[in-house]
C-alpha cells in the first residue's frame, strides 16, 4: 500500500532523472530538460535534496573512480517505489479533472 507521500515537482525530477545513474550537473541538466526548462535546480539546492534523498534510501551514491570528485548517484527499489507511487497519483488526479470537467460541458 503505497505511503501517501506528496513529492515535489523538483524531487520527482531528480528522482525521475536517476533513471539511469548519474551525477550532479547531469541530474540538473536532465531536470531542466525533462521539465521543459520549468524545473532549474541551484547547486546547493540540489545537493541538499540529494543527501535527503540519500537519507530517505530513495538514491544511493555509486563507488567513485579514484581521484575522481564526480560522485554519480542511482535510484534504489524503493525510490523507484515511491517514484511509480507519485505516478499513480498524478494520473489520478488528470482522470478526475478530466472526468469531472467533461461532465461540465454537457
Amino acid at each position: 500500500m503505497p505511503e501517501n507521500i506528496v513529492l515535489t515537482e523538483a524531487t520527482y525530477y531528480i528522482l525521475l532523472s536517476l533513471a539511469e545513474p548519474r551525477h550532479g550537473y547531469g541530474i540538473m541538466q536532465r531536470t531542466e530538460e525533462l521539465s521543459f526548462g520549468r524545473v532549474h535546480l541551484a547547486a546547493g539546492t540540489l545537493y541538499g535534496a540529494l543527501n535527503s534523498l540519500c537519507e530517505k534510501g530513495w538514491i544511493r551514491p555509486l563507488p567513485g573512480a579514484e581521484g575522481s570528485r564526480k560522485k554519480e548517484y542511482e535510484l534504489t527499489e524503493k525510490g523507484r517505489g515511491v517514484l511509480l507511487d507519485e505516478l499513480m497519483r498524478l494520473k489520478e488526479l488528470v482522470n478526475n479533472g478530466e472526468t469531472v470537467l467533461k461532465g461540465e460541458e454537457k
